[in-house]
């Protein structure tokens, strides 16, 4: 038994023997990983490695004794964690005296040392021996690169699991550190060994006396420069080593002496990069300097900073100096002074303003912005500096101002000055004396005013800039200065002809109302209202040229001062009493006046959001009004109106639902079932009691046998319903939802139906899973075959099966693909198909009006690349089997969907799909061929490999649709003849003569944009294959 026992343990130990001699003597790589298993797995010890190892650790052969180190080692990276601390003692002291040995040894000990350093159970005290050992016995620069990175690995891991006891080193490691850097060349460990410095400098490592040799160490390598080579494996760039040796570099001030001199040389040098990375080091130092290591340096970095900004051609060398001169500045200005110490600050920036001053005295020369530059480069860098250089500045451009008569020098110097007072913005003073523009405010008002009043418009938008800046400075203005400034805002909004001023005055306005609505309420709000009157009378006079020009102006002016609450609750009366003037019938008001004062209210209800209270007026204020106008020209009458036909057309019903939909969307629940319980019973059962002047000459009954005019107005319906938050209840839904589902396919009016059928879809959208919810599609199932199958409201339930589909689309409801293949047999159909290809437009589109996320209705995010997978391959199938007649259907459905499908989805399909892309440019419907340009310009640029394939059909469609009847596919070709540039050169030239010749004709296209696309187009196939193209 003991004899049987003693093989088996023999056995095992000679199958790890035989390992070890294929490793070493076999020069083979797989034993390594084989023992490392084993050990893992428990079948051996590393001692037991340690001991089959032993002749080869011991022969006298160099060679051999690395290969038998190299499987110890790897066999340690793989079982370091194994490892008990005696046995990492006996270990640590076996690699330390190899450290001595041949030096075709060294790169396998280095390699088991970093897998000891890996150890949980190191011993106390050993890292610092194998450090010591590393330090005194091995020549780090001259191994090679994966060696000396192994050295980096050693250090980086002691560094963070033995921070206290390197320590303890003192500066000694620091030292040794240094002679370890010394020379290193290869990017990839010049990367470990600036994280290592970096590391030593902020963790508080004792540089000692070597502060000046590890600084020159690393400031060797500054600036950077590398050039990665080509398909680099290992992917490092240059501004991976800029960035990590800047962080060596301004971790400290006891670099300054060192550094600053360097930097001022390099900026002082005549290479951009350089300059580049000088100005941006020194703008990183800045934010651990102090005056103390700024003093010296102060006049040199001014100098250079200086003359970068006044003589450089390059404008990010000027940004860079501008910022450099900012940090330097804040430097400055947060260091703590001592009672008898010098103020830097003060000294830095009376310099700066003795070189610059005189500069702005010139407003026609160059170096007057430059100067300007550099004067608010520093001023923004904290409030002292602000208030010392607009103190000196101000005065000086305000004097500057009046000295000089022509426009464009007032621009420039207003300018200068604007600059400055945004400045102003950045700092906040407790105490309104302390405020640098206290004591010249009369004097900017003054000139402001005498802007605004030139009749320079370039000066006038500079002066409207500068009010909205001065505005801003908490109680500067007087309620005088409000008051004329509102005035000139008032002048330039109604009598500048040129449309900049008028649109700058009016989004001043806006802005100043938010601040001041007293002002404004006072004496704007009036004005307008008075203009508003006087404009009913010209308009009830017939006075054409008024009514052409105030009557937009003042609805604009109106809504655009509408950012205060105080204030809506005087603009939106106005606005909805102008609206009712016109239903009196003492004019004839056209769609475009009715358009114009719904698109005011529009702007007033999206500005209105940003505030729930004002949210709500509005709500409360205009949506009954609106319905009540709208019921009213509904309603036969005695008395002829015209506004009441005007209020009933398409376009006039859209943009008041619109308006209705924006006072609804931001509704709190609460709010939002008050005002659903009025106007869901408005509809249904005519209850008009809520609607303001509500004597009305007949019944508003829109779902029974109602007129035409009353069912158009279920579009408001649709618009208020489904925008509201998908939490409140509303009353009679069944009824409602039965109501909108027979009035969907009634054909006496299709702005009805389609309005109902979109109402349908967003409430069947929103609605909540459930019984209810399958009773409501299994309705509108039923009612769409049941249209579809005959009669004279095909059109009508085709409609509804395509807005049905979308709300079912986008929440991912397991009916939508029963749907979809429903309309997908409808390509087919003679009469429906074209407009069934077109469905699929709509499907994929976002909506504006209804099934909206700004509507609360439940969109997946990733519904379109869900609708691409199930559908596509159903789709190409369709097209492959149908006769030829309906193929147009399925090409322009397909097209459709993938316009609108996201680039990184397709571009992987791109190769089955690209041969019926290009099958699509033949289809001779124009919505297609624009489409199927629309999705193949991007794939160009994105996809040119798999698009070269095809490169002579691609050619000879895009020039063929460049003569186009239709001006938007003539664009779209010669667009994608542009984008064909992209291409592989070598694929494009022999197409070359071809495409220029035939790019001449639409050069003479009598439409300008086809004649600009041709250009662009010829220009790039003119150069291809060019040098330097």
């Amino acid at each position: 038994m003991a004899a049987a026992a003693a093989l088996e343990a023999v056995a095992p130990l000679g199958a790890l023997w035989g390992l070890v001699q294929d490793f070493v003597m076999g020069q083979q790589e797989g034993p390594a990983d084989q023992v490392a298993a084993d050990v893992k797995s428990g079948s051996y010890t590393v001692l037991q490695v340690v001991e089959a190892l032993g002749s080869s650790l011991e022969n006298p052969e160099p060679r051999t004794r690395a290969r038998g180190i190299q499987l110890l080692s790897q066999v340690l990276l793989q079982c370091h964690s194994l490892l008990l601390e005696k046995e990492v003692v006996h270990l640590i002291l076996f690699y330390e005296n190899r450290l001595k040995d041949h030096h075709l040894v060294i790169p396998s000990v280095l390699q088991g040392l970093r897998a000891l350093s890996l150890c949980v159970a190191l011993p106390p005290g050993l890292a610092v021996s194998v450090l010591k050992a590393i330090f005194q016995e091995v020549h780090v620069q001259s191994l090679p690169q994966v060696d000396r990175h192994t050295v980096y690995s050693i250090i980086t891991n002691f560094m963070r699991t033995r921070e206290e006891e390197l320590k303890g080193l003192g500066a000694d490691f620091t030292f040794g550190f240094i002679q370890v850097m010394d020379g290193e060349k290869d990017p990839r460990n010049l990367l470990v060994a600036f994280r290592i410095v970096y590391d030593l400098i902020s963790r508080d490592y004792s540089l000692g006396p070597f502060v000046e040799e590890l600084f020159e160490v690393t400031s060797c390598y500054f600036p950077i420069d590398f050039t990665p080579p080509p398909n680099d494996p290992h992917g490092i760039q240059r501004e991976d080593l800029i960035l990590s040796l800047r962080a060596v570099l301004a971790s400290t001030p006891r670099f300054a002496e060192f550094l600053l001199p360097l930097l001022i040389e390099k900026v002082d040098s005549e290479m951009l990069s350089a300059k580049l990375d000088s100005l941006q080091t020194l703008n990183a130092c800045c934010a651990v300097y102090g005056q103390k290591e700024l003093k010296d340096f102060l006049p040199s970095l001014w100098a250079s900073i200086r003359r970068e900004v006044f003589q450089t051609a390059s404008e990010r060398v000027e940004a860079e100096g501008l910022a450099a001169l900012n940090s330097l500045t804040a430097c400055l200005s947060r260091s703590v002074l001592r009672a008898d110490a010098e103020d830097l600050l003060d000294s830095f920036l009376s310099n700066i303003l003795q070189d610059c001053r005189h500069h702005l005295c010139e407003p026609d020369m160059k170096l007057v912005w430059p100067s300007a530059k550099l004067l608010q480069a520093a001023a923004g860098a904290s409030a002292r500096a602000c208030d010392h250089i607009t103190s000196n500045v101000l005065p000086l451009l305000l004097e500057q101002f009046h000295k000089h008569s022509q426009s464009n020098q007032r621009r420039t110097i207003l300018e200068m000055i604007l600059g400055f007072l945004k400045l102003q913005q950045k700092w906040s003073y407790e105490d309104k004396d302390e405020r640098p523009l206290s004591g010249f405010k009369d004097q900017l008002c003054s000139l402001l005013f005498m802007a605004l009043a030139d009749p320079n418009t370039q000066l006038q938008l500079v002066g409207i800039r500068t009010l909205t800046v001065l505005g801003a400075q908490p109680d500067l203005l007087s309620s005088g200065d409000l008051e004329l400034a509102v005035g000139h805002l008032y002048r330039l909004s109604f009598l500048e002809e040129d449309s900049q001023s008028w649109v700058a005055a009016l989004e001043a306005s806006g802005s100043l109302a938010t601040l001041y609505p007293v002002a404004f309420s006072s004496h704007l709000v009036p004005k307008l209202a008075e203009d508003l009157c006087s404009e009913e009378s010209d308009l009830a006079r017939g006075d054409g040229p008024t009514r052409c020009s105030r009557h937009p102006r003042c609805l604009q002016a109106l809504s655009a001062v509408s950012t205060h609450p105080s204030i809506v609750k005087e603009t939106l009366p106005l606005l909805l009493q102008h609206l009712c003037w016109m239903n009196r019938g003492n004019m004839t008001p056209g769609t475009s006046e009715v358009i114009a004062v719904c698109q005011s209210l529009q702007q007033v209800a999206e500005k209105c959001q940003r505030d729930p209270e004002s949210c709500w007026y509005f709500h409360q204020t205009a949506v009954p009004c609106l319905l009540a106008l709208a019921v009213q020209a509904s309603t036969p009458e005695k008395e002829h109106s015209v506004l009441k036909k005007v209020l009933l057309e398409d376009e006039v019903l859209a943009t008041m639902a619109s308006v209705i939909a924006t006072a609804t969307t931001h509704l709190s629940p609460d709010l939002a079932a008050q005002s659903v319980a009025h106007i869901v019973p408005l509809f249904l059962d005519g209850n008009i009691s809520f609607l303001p002047e509500n004597s009305f000459s007949g019944r508003f009954q829109p779902f029974q046998d109602g007129s035409s005019g009353q069912r158009r107005l279920v579009a408001l319906l649709m618009a208020f319903v489904c925008s509201l938050p998908r939490n409140v209840e509303i009353p009679q839904l069944n009824r409602l939802m039965r109501e909108l589902l027979e009035l969907s396919c009634c054909q006496s009016c299709p702005f009805s139906s389609t309005a109902a059928a979109k109402c349908f879809a967003g409430l069947l959208n929103k609605h909540p899973a459930g019984q209810e919810l399958d009773e409501f599609l299994q309705l509108a199932v039923d009612k769409v075959e049941a249209g579809l199958s005959s009669g004279p409201c095909r059109s009508q339930a085709f409609t509804l099966l395509l807005w049905v589909t979308k709300a079912l689309v986008l929440r991912y409801h397991p009916l939508s693909s029963c749907l979809t293949e429903r309309l997908m047999g409808l390509l087919s159909d003679p009469e429906l198909g074209p407009a069934a290809a077109d469905g699929f437009s709509l499907l994929m589109s976002d909506c504006t009006d209804v099934l909206t996320r700004a509507g609360h209705a439940e969109v997946r995010i990733m519904f379109r690349q869900r609708f691409f997978t199930d559908n596509v391959p159903a789709l190409v199938r369709g097209f492959h089997a149908a006769p030829q007649d309906v193929k147009p259907n399925y090409l322009k459905g397909l097209s459709h969907v993938l316009n609108r499908l996201p680039k990184p989805v397709l571009l992987p399909e791109l190769p089955t799909l690209l041969s019926l892309l290009l099958e699509a440019l033949s289809c001779p419907d124009s919505v297609v061929q624009l489409s199927t340009l629309s999705c193949l310009q991007p794939l160009l640029l994105e996809a040119p490999q798999v698009m070269s394939l095809h490169v002579d059909t691609l050619v000879t469609k895009f020039l063929t649709l460049s003569a186009s009847p239709s001006m938007a596919v003539r664009i779209a070709a010669l667009q994608c003849m542009h984008a064909l540039t992209r291409l592989p050169t070598p694929v494009l030239l022999p197409y070359k003569p071809q495409v220029i010749r035939a790019l001449a004709k639409p050069l003479d296209d009598k439409k300008r944009l086809v004649r600009k696309e041709a250009v662009s187009a010829r220009g790039e196939w003119f150069l291809l294959g060019s040098p330097g193209s």
